[in-house]
């Protein structure tokens, strides 16, 4: 089995940290993995972990994030209104006029970043150069979604939230190009107004000098899922989930998938299957917010610190009081096959109160419950 390494630092008080993250690293499937904590302006904790004869793996090496993504949107559209350039109570058409084709005249930006807007699964597959910001910029993604109708699940209201995994950023990204002052994409701004004024390494949209940074998804395939899934009784490291587990989930998964538009397989990206793709330069280099962020964990952990802090950090102004409680305002609870709480920002609140029964609630609740 291959020697994993663990390096970095921890401040007094939080050494018990490192312990702990050791035994996950020597316990689990995962060879790599970053750890960074900040406690209000101070990093306390600052991990790494990699396998002995892969040392190119350190702190300063960027991950896709996936849905963390959606976090850093949710704090660009914050910052439109910081600055302000919207309102989130606004209607998206507000900015965007063409948007109000296929009956989306009445949706607002916060309808939107709840997972309201009725796109969560596009009818078609869109062309990975058109998500670079030239291409954003002629309006390339923004014409197909100012036309493409909407598609709800049956309830009314109620049954209005699905989950726009890739396209709630890609039409935030509409709109905040719109909003924006100096007309910038959401990668475009975390750029110059976070990443360097805020020391914190993320990037929605990969330059090709900091491509050989990034540590590329490795899915892991059924044999080895078989072979990690008979721990204890092998030497291998475990599965956090075995295959009997997962299989268990997937049938729970096919059948909800016959009452939501976007839990049904779709291409997303033209000649592109959707696992691979998030390992190709096309789409690393493009911009999907939601879902292809790339970033350190000390990225993370800095812009997270920010933002526990009340929007302010190290005398740097990120978001202005009235924006940081506007982003965690009105929370509305609602079914998306899981039950989700979700504010007008689209900062989700996950709750044991409103988690609702099953295996699928409760395991993405885990880990969840910070305070």
């Amino acid at each position: 089995m291959t020697e994993i390494m663990v390096e970095g630092t921890t401040a007094k008080g939080f050494e018990t940290l490192r312990s702990l993250f050791e035994q996950n690293m020597h316990r689990y499937l995962e060879d790599k993995a970053q750890l960074c904590i900040y406690v209000q302006d101070q990093c306390v904790v600052d991990l790494w972990a990699h396998p002995a004869d892969e040392a190119a793996f350190d702190g300063d090496a960027l991950i896709n994030v996936f849905s963390s993504g959606k976090s850093l949107e949710s704090i660009a559209m914050a910052w439109l209104v910081s600055e302000g350039r919207l309102q989130l109570t606004d209607p998206v058409i507000h900015y965007w006029p063409e948007y109000a084709a296929e009956g989306k005249a009445r949706q607002t930006i916060a309808d939107v970043m709840r997972h309201e807007a009725g796109l969560a699964a596009l009818n078609q597959a869109l062309d990975p150069k058109d998500l670079h910001r030239d291409r954003l910029k002629d309006n390339k993604i923004g014409a197909i979604l100012a036309a493409h109708p909407t598609q709800y699940r049956a309830g009314g209201a109620e049954a209005s939230r699905d989950y726009h995994a890739l396209s709630r950023g890609w039409i935030a990204n509409e709109i905040f190009r719109r909003a924006d002052a100096q007309g910038r994409t959401i990668g475009e701004f975390f750029e110059t107004e976070v990443r360097g004024p805020f020391n914190a390494d993320l990037h929605i949209g990969v330059a090709n000098e900091d491509l050989p940074r990034i540590a590329r998804l490795q899915p892991v395939s059924i044999s080895k899922h078989l072979r990690y899934s008979a721990w204890p009784f092998t030497k291998t490291r475990k599965t956090h989930n075995n295959l009997w587990v997962l299989l268990g989930r997937l049938f729970n998964f096919a059948w909800r998938a016959l009452l939501s538009p976007s839990m049904r397989p779709k291409e997303a990206f033209k000649d592109l299957p959707i696992i691979q793709a998030f390992n190709h330069p096309l789409i690393i280099q493009g911009e999907t917010p939601s879902a292809n962020a790339h970033c350190s964990a000390r990225g993370l952990a800095r812009i997270g610190a920010a933002l526990a802090m009340g929007g302010t950090s190290q005398g740097k102004t990120l978001l202005k009081p009235e924006a940081w409680q506007a982003l965690h305002a009105e929370p509305i609870t609602r079914d998306m096959n899981i039950q989700t709480s979700f504010t007008q920002g689209g900062v989700a609140y996950f709750s044991q109160d409103n988690m609702g029964p099953g295996a699928m609630n409760q395991a993405l609740n885990q880990g969840r419950e910070g305070f």
